[in-house]
């Protein structure tokens, strides 16, 4: 039997992409930027980039993230509860189909970031500009266009890749306190069941949603405050508590 020959296998390259989401307006948005170079200059895309020879995969993904938008956000293990501040970041999947890149060979790492309501990005590296979209726009058959510009689809499989993305955030807030991630620090359970329905593009009853998830052992730890900010009565303010997994489970309604 011959020896191991490496040399025999084609080289080729790895990219991270980002399925950034976010809850703005009681709707889910994603972040995507506009191409400046080819292939697909001038399309929409996720943002990404290629990973450099001395990179971890986490570190690639900050960086890009920092230079195509000007937004930061933190690796967390994946079945962790939110950080404090409500950033999470984790690798979502991997895509490699042989043409997803008219280039070169490439693989892409993709990671899905989630985090409270966020500032403009702030356009950068090869990209011509950056912007939230409402995620039901960026899935849509027709694809997706400003209106000065034409619809068109996502560049590379990136109409994929935002599916798996909002389908791992739209299943995860079912069994994990992951939808504390769209929330400030400190949040009333109106403003976390407005996530649940953004998420999941539902509308949920206020007395059910608020006995299911003050009643979850581990869910909702009360900040001893209260906020106004919503209108009305003053509302009891929660913070993310330790639990990792839900028990029982907030089931997604069937649409």
């Amino acid at each position: 039997m011959p020896p191991y020959d490496p040399s025999a296998f084609p080289p080729f390259a790895v990219t991270v992409d980002l399925v950034v989401l976010t809850v703005r307006r009681h709707a889910l948005w994603a972040l995507v930027v506009r191409r400046g170079e080819p292939p697909f200059q001038g399309r929409w895309a996720l943002p990404g980039g290629f990973v450099r020879v001395d990179e971890d995969l986490a570190d690639a993904a900050g960086r890009e993230l920092r230079e195509e938008t000007g937004l930061c956000a933190q690796e967390v293990d994946a079945e962790a509860p939110p950080a404090g501040n409500g950033a999470h970041l984790e690798q979502l999947g991997t895509y490699g189909a042989p043409e997803r890149d008219p280039r070169m060979r490439v693989v892409s790492v993709a990671h899905l970031a989630l985090a409270p309501d966020l500032p403009a990005p702030r356009a950068g590296g090869d990209a011509r500009s950056a912007r939230w979209a409402p995620v039901d726009e960026l899935l849509d058959r027709r694809g997706y266009g400003r209106e000065d510009e034409p619809a068109a689809p996502l560049a590379f499989d990136h109409t994929r890749i935002l599916c798996d993305g909002v389908e791992r955030a739209r299943s995860k807030i079912e069994y994990s306190s992951l939808a504390t991630a769209f929330c400030p620090s400190e949040f009333t359970v109106g403003e976390l069941r407005r996530v649940y329905e953004a998420v999941w593009g539902v509308v949920l009853d206020p007395r059910n949603f608020h006995r299911k998830v003050t009643g979850t052992p581990g869910f909702l730890v009360p900040t001893g405050g209260t906020t106004t900010r919503q209108g009305g009565r003053p509302a009891q303010l929660f913070s993310a508590g330790g639990a990792t997994l839900l028990n029982p489970p907030m089931l997604r309604p069937e649409v």
